[in-house]
């Protein structure tokens, strides 16, 4: 009997859509059927973002508050697999796949059923995932693998050319000497070595050792640097969520936080990293590689 795939995802940019393609090139043939779907919400994100609608997604973002998705259909009432390909917003899956993770449709699909999830991010996707695998356990899902891909230029770098293709819809030089935004069209392209590999569990119906062989072929990597600021910024985003959420005037709400986040970002963050690697990383080895297994892991509790 043919196995059953199911690859649901949004996109805004279209990267999303190239990193799906590339992923399933080997799984054309050999007796799987392969069923992709691309939701929408009702209210669609318009790209590119202006700089009111970028940081007016923040809130909802971080709250986990969804939206509503435009009908959708499944082919299947089951499948053998479901890839699950998202993107982080402010830490945090964005507005559609929460909503899809709310959806009662998806969530009696994926009961019993083990789960890939596949991500495309500017660079830090922890606590973004952290929330999926949450939402996926209270679904009864299996969660068996993921994978994230990611810009892997410098923080600061790679947070210019973002908010300049976000914001313009160009994905090209920024001023002429940035490089190109988003995930490497190089790392895009590798990424049908990850799905050889999902592919050669699911022939053998076995997805035992699938993460720790995705480790091992670097199709996740946990950064010190990230992880440290992650585990920071998760708190303030959810204190600023929760003050525009309250606030009388949200619009000047956030503003400030537009202004708190590029300060905290070119300014306080690099020097706050500067005396985490100098004073306390060195100390904090073996708390800072059990945090890294962890994340680079499958389960819901540290």
């Amino acid at each position: 009997m043919s196995k059953k795939i199911l690859v649901i995802y949004y996109t805004q940019t279209g990267q999303l859509s190239d990193i799906v393609n590339n992923f399933l090139l080997p799984f054309e043939g050999e007796g799987l059927l392969v069923e992709k779907v691309c939701i929408n919400p009702v209210k669609k994100f318009t790209f590119p973002w202006s700089s009111e609608s970028f940081f007016d997604a923040m809130p909802e973002s971080v709250s986990s508050k969804p939206t509503e998705l435009q009908p959708f259909e499944l082919k299947e009432t089951t499948y053998d697999l479901v890839v699950l390909a998202y993107q982080p917003w402010f830490l945090s899956p964005s507005i559609p796949t929460t909503s899809l993770l709310t959806n009662p449709t998806f969530k009696k699909v994926i009961a019993n059923t083990p789960v890939v999830t596949l991500i495309g991010a500017r660079n830090m996707w922890i606590n973004a995932h952290e929330r999926v695998k949450d939402a996926l356990k209270q679904a009864d899902a299996k969660l068996v693998g993921n994978i994230a891909l990611v810009d892997k230029h410098t923080n600061l770098v790679s947070a210019v050319t973002i908010l300049y293709w976000m914001l313009t819809g160009k994905k090209d030089k920024c001023l002429g000497v940035f490089p190109i935004p988003g995930v490497a069209e190089q790392d895009i392209v590798n990424t049908k070595s990850f799905g050889q590999i999902v592919k050669q569990h699911v022939l053998k119906n076995n997805f035992n050792g699938l993460q720790q062989e995705l480790v091992d072929n670097k199709a996740i990597e946990v950064k010190t640097n990230l992880m440290f600021v992650e585990g920071r910024a998760k708190k303030l985003f959810s204190i600023w969520a929760n003050l525009v959420n309250k606030s009388k005037n949200r619009r000047r709400a956030l503003v400030f936080f537009k202004y708190y986040l590029l300060i905290a970002l070119f300014v306080v963050a690099p020097i706050v990293l500067f005396f985490y690697r100098l004073i306390f990383a060195p100390f904090l080895q073996k708390r800072i590689n059990r945090q890294k297994k962890y994340f680079l892991g499958l389960t819901t509790t540290k």
